[in-house]
């Protein structure tokens, strides 16, 4: 089940309240969301796997393509689509180019229209109507993401539609991704909280070491923070170190809530020019367009 639609409309907040775990990081800025996250929701009658998409826009560089692939190779690799948008924004360039890749979907596509706690109930109903004349839905539900309406009702109905199939999943598990994978994006995710706008677009993380123990028992995380230009790395590290260890210590209560362990963890700040046009080093922060075919 792919979660597609433009960024910051809500898709990892949405992923996250029906798991019930942050396995998504969720941020105001665009790009939040870079790679496919898979979530595993479970009940006693059903599992279905969510894949949680980077929002889609105008490519601007390599890392930009890559993100932009992410989303729209997932959508004849599914059973269905949720088609997300936000009901605080009218239908935009951007809600129009997903509608023109869902015209090649043949798996039911469902519009999911969030952030209704945002406006009025008189404003939702014309906002429905025009993206049910760009295109037919299997159905049209209206949600509240972080206020949880109709959420149940809408995990019901995909229950109900979507084919039998083995459960791939132990019950238990909510991701796929590698735990390193998710620490690295917590960390990426307190940088978007703390620093200024032109610092997200061009920040990586690379969890170098995550195993060893220190005396006291905590688990030693160590990891880079790469950035493209020196600036930025001061920016990062801030006056006498505030600003790296600021986000030390908000990434580590988060990481600590994820794994349920206590962490010690480290930081480092690398430039590396360029780097989300470096096809290269791209791949090797786990941005590879290959896999996204299989």
């Amino acid at each position: 089940m792919a979660i597609i639609g433009r960024p910051n409309v809500g898709k990892s907040t949405f992923m996250n309240r029906i798991l019930g775990e942050k396995v998504a990081i969720m941020s105001p800025k665009a790009q939040t969301t870079r790679n496919r996250i898979n979530g595993i929701y479970t009940t006693p009658d059903a599992q279905i796997v969510f894949v949680d998409t980077p929002g889609i826009h105008k490519p601007k560089n390599a890392l930009d393509d890559y993100m932009d692939a992410a989303a729209l190779s997932t959508l004849n690799q599914v059973d269905a689509v949720l088609f997300m948008v936000a009901a605080d924004e009218a239908m935009g360039p951007g809600d129009q180019y997903i509608l023109n890749q869902l015209q090649h979907v043949t798996k039911p596509v469902y519009l999911v229209i969030n952030k209704i706690d945002l406006v009025h109930p008189d404003d939702l109903l014309p906002r429905i109507t025009q993206y049910q004349t760009a295109r037919q839905f299997a159905e049209v539900f209206p949600i509240s993401a972080t206020q949880g309406n109709n959420v149940e009702e809408l995990l019901t109905t995909l229950t109900a539609a979507l084919p039998a199939g083995p459960q791939y999943y132990p019950a238990d598990q909510l991701t796929d991704h590698p735990e390193y994978f998710v620490v690295g994006e917590l960390i990426r995710e307190q940088i978007l909280h703390l620093t200024h706008d032109e610092i997200p677009h061009s920040v990586a993380v690379e969890v170098e070491r995550m195993k060893d123990r220190t005396e006291a028992g905590k688990l030693i995380i160590e990891a880079y923070i790469i950035v493209e230009r020196p600036g930025q790395k001061g920016i990062i590290i801030g006056k006498g170190g505030a600003m790296l260890k600021q986000i030390g210590i908000n990434a580590r209560r988060e990481i600590e809530s994820l794994l349920g362990d206590r962490v010690n963890l480290k930081l480092w700040v690398r430039v590396q020019k360029n780097w989300r046009d470096n096809n290269q080093y791209l791949r090797s922060l786990g941005y590879n367009k290959k896999d996204l075919r299989q």
